[in-house]
């Protein structure tokens, strides 16, 4: 498996039941403890990064990768229930409100599968692969008519990371904004030139931290924190575009900090995109 950058930051996400903003998740964690120990998806996590990483030169989009957008896709994913968002992908399907989670949890994590054929067009490559592995995933879970319901759903949420594709389900729309939060130093999603002195190398190492937190007026923002002002590219080149056409953009905040020592001291800058 592919080892996590140095200094790439995760938050972890941990349910506990007796929050306030809890929600169901014995499903979820039946579905995660299962992904997690899956040898097939286990061997898809290591494939999908042969492509993107060793032929093409970008950054991880394997174990590590897939880790973090599905960590971060489950923040975003309570932060807006608790925030009162309704979510329609489940619910416009038949059913349960513990399936949003865990279609938001699958689709984390095969979003990238479609690498193992090519970097290039690679959600479209992802919708085989992953329908293969929901039809033998899904009957230990559902029965006929609720697999094919989140195997659909699972699906078009895996199709709309990508930002061509019209997002028609606010699952879809966390997958696809949860993507574009593995920006850490490092591990952004836009590729730096090695050993470069472009704008993309100066920002991929610009972005210290990303955290997910309540709004004071919408019921998710995301905080990023940067040491150098060029991060603003890495947020607005890509993130930005996550965000529009998500089916969220009216209930999450992007908000960039910029820090910066100067000989009297710190100076923060705070952008709102």
């Amino acid at each position: 498996m592919s080892e996590p950058a140095d200094d790439a930051h995760v938050e972890r996400r941990e349910y506990d039941p007796d929050a306030d903003h809890a929600f169901p998740d014995d499903r979820l964690n039946a579905v995660l403890e299962r992904i997690t120990s899956d040898p097939e998806i286990e061997a898809y996590l290591e494939a999908q990064n042969v492509n993107p990483v060793a032929r093409k030169g970008y950054n991880d989009h394997g174990e590590k990768h897939v880790e973090i957008v599905r960590d971060r896709a489950l923040q975003l994913y309570d932060l807006l229930k608790a925030g009162g968002v309704e979510f329609n992908g489940a619910r416009q399907q038949g059913l349960d409100e513990a399936d949003e989670s865990v279609i938001i949890a699958l689709a984390a994590t095969l979003h990238d599968i479609g690498h193992v054929v090519h970097r290039d067009d690679h959600p479209y490559y992802s919708i085989p692969l992953a329908a293969d592995v929901l039809d033998r995933f899904l009957p230990e879970f559902y029965d006929v008519p609720e697999q094919v319901r989140v195997k659909a759903e699972t699906l078009h949420a895996i199709l709309c990371h990508h930002t061509e594709e019209e997002t028609l389900t606010r699952e879809a729309g966390v997958i696809r904004i949860a993507d574009g939060l593995d920006m850490e130093r490092g591990r952004s999603r836009v590729p730096y030139e090695k050993g470069g002195r472009g704008i993309n190398t100066v920002s991929s190492q610009a972005i210290e931290q990303v955290v997910l937190k309540p709004d004071e007026n919408l019921p998710a923002q995301v905080e990023i924190r940067m040491n150098n002002a060029a991060g603003v590219y890495q947020v607005d080149s890509l993130l930005k575009a996550k965000v529009e056409g998500s089916l969220l953009e009216e209930q999450v905040r992007i908000v960039a900090i910029n820090t910066k020592e100067n000989g009297e001291g710190a100076i923060v800058e705070r952008i709102e995109l």
